[in-house]
């Protein structure tokens, strides 16, 4: 399993997402799958991958939860969550997404 977070230097969820990542992929039986951090610096950057707003999490090239699509912008993401809006998904959004990707 791949996984990686695609982010801009302007948003903090990128830490967050990452440690939390790591959790839920430990929690689903995936301890030596790496993480690897992509700094989105540009539109021209953005433009290139699936990025959809800081920190994008992608599980083996595809974007664990998916969006109404990319963007070129370097902008901070939101994510729906059981507390409200957040910049970044919960532990238990990422251990399911990642159990229902098999």
């Amino acid at each position: 399993m791949q996984a990686e977070i695609l982010h801009i230097v302007d948003c903090a969820g990128g830490r967050e997402a990452a440690r939390l990542l790591r959790a839920a992929l430990d929690a689903t039986g995936h301890q030596t799958a790496a993480i690897t951090h992509t700094l989105i610096d540009s539109p021209a950057a953005a433009a290139e991958v699936r990025f959809a707003g800081s920190p994008t999490i992608l599980i083996d090239g595809t974007d664990l939860f998916p969006s109404a699509g990319r963007i070129e912008q370097l902008a901070c993401r939101v994510y729906s969550t059981p507390g409200g809006l957040s910049g970044w998904p919960t532990g238990e959004q990422l251990r399911e997404a990642i159990a229902a990707r098999g």
